[in-house]
């Protein structure tokens, strides 16, 4: 038996009026998910457990199998590791962003997406001037990046917001606070200056892009203990292909071997047929993979309508299809890890709906996949990290 996780990360949403009342995930044309749901069994996973904030930390680890809450890795340390960074017992890794601030308001927590050539050109400059024995900078992936603190482990007792969090809004009291912060306030005021006289920097702007006016700590971690392998704890062996740090650091700390394949990206570039048919491969030595795309959850933190459409309908068309047609005794998990409604451009933490389907799956009954579909059939596990032993059973 082969098994493949499909996550349509952030897919899941809200009803909206321009959809007359549906959700981005109903409106979609879906005929291959809708063709293993009406095959196999639809419910709603809880993969966001009261107390964690209602990010992909906590909602993929979910979908992985482990419990978000005794598992708990910070965001920081997982990015951190899929990017080969060892973290030493007093040192706290956070994510940080290149960010637009433009009248006291966050108005792009991507930087306008700035390219990763761009970026890591603009984070070589800051970490020549600011990095030292305490603070060090890595570049990681389009406006993603990472910064370890040396010697304050007290910053992950600090209080956070995400800058996807706060998409045009003031970021009046949403900058690091509470214990350790100051460090981080100060480390932010003098990147602000490097910034502002970034040669990388101006070169973006004369090109027509959004400027770097900012660096934007978050999601602190620090070095994980006493995790499991995938492979010790299900009894399978797991490779996963991803576009962004997140999953690949989990695929690091779980010991899930990580594919590189080509053209892979977080965003509407993907190559879904790529990423669709290298994962599929890995089935030749490997029991199971995951396949998880990141480009539904992009597009509703820029709060399009018709890109997050437009996304899961590509996941469908390219990768769904692909996984259907794949020839050999298999069972088959596609879902997103949270919602990302487009009114709001950020994650909540409700269920999401899953379609579980393939060899020996009984049907549920479900006529579509979506979340009123998932809702109508009764099915709900909770806590969600249930669903690997479902789709393992």
């Amino acid at each position: 038996m082969k098994y493949v996780v499909v996550i349509l990360d952030g897919a899941a949403g809200w009803p909206l009026p321009e959809l007359g009342g549906r959700t981005t995930l109903a409106s979609a044309n879906t005929p291959n998910l809708d063709a293993l749901a009406f095959a196999g069994r639809v419910g709603l996973a809880q993969t966001v457990p009261e107390g964690a904030e209602p990010s992909s930390s906590a909602a993929c680890t979910a979908i992985l199998g482990y419990d978000p809450i005794e598992s708990y890795v910070g965001r920081g340390a997982i990015e951190a590791a899929s990017m080969g960074i060892t973290l030493a017992p007093d040192e706290v890794a956070l994510r940080m962003n290149l960010v637009n601030i433009a009248e006291g308001r966050m108005a792009s927590y991507a930087c306008g997406h700035i390219t990763t050539p761009e970026s890591r050109a603009i984070v070589a400059e800051l970490a020549e001037t600011l990095g030292d024995d305490t603070f060090t900078l890595y570049p990681g992936v389009a406006y993603r990046h990472i910064l370890v603190v040396k010697g304050h482990n007290e910053l992950v007792d600090s209080q956070y917001t995400p800058p996807h969090d706060i998409s045009d809004k003031p970021i009046a009291g949403q900058v690091p606070r509470g214990v350790g912060s100051a460090i981080l306030l100060e480390f932010m005021e003098r990147a602000r200056e490097v910034l502002a006289r970034s040669a990388a920097n101006r070169a973006r702007e004369q090109a027509g892009g959004l400027p770097a006016t900012d660096i934007w700590p978050f999601w602190p971690g620090v070095a994980p203990q006493g995790l499991r392998s995938f492979s010790e704890t299900f009894g399978v062996s797991a490779a996963m292909t991803s576009g962004v740090d997140l999953l690949n650091g989990l695929a690091v700390l779980l010991d899930i071997d990580r594919l590189d394949i080509q053209g892979v990206s977080d965003g509407a570039d993907n190559n879904y047929v790529a990423q669709a048919e290298g994962g599929l491969a890995a089935l030749e030595n490997h029991d199971l993979v995951v396949i998880h795309v990141e480009s539904p959850d992009e597009e509703g933190h820029a709060g399009s309508i018709g890109g997050k459409i437009g996304a899961i309908e590509d996941i469908d068309r390219m990768v769904i299809s692909r996984v259907r047609d794949y020839e050999g005794e298999i069972r088959v998990l596609c879902m997103p890890d949270h919602p990302t409604p487009i009114a709001l451009k950020t994650h909540v933490g409700e269920a999401v709906p899953f379609v579980l389907a393939g060899a020996g799956v009984e049907r549920s009954g479900a006529t579509g996949f979506d979340e009123e579909a998932a809702k109508a059939t009764g099915l709900r596990v909770d806590p969600g990290f249930g669903v690997m032993r479902l789709l393992l059973v």
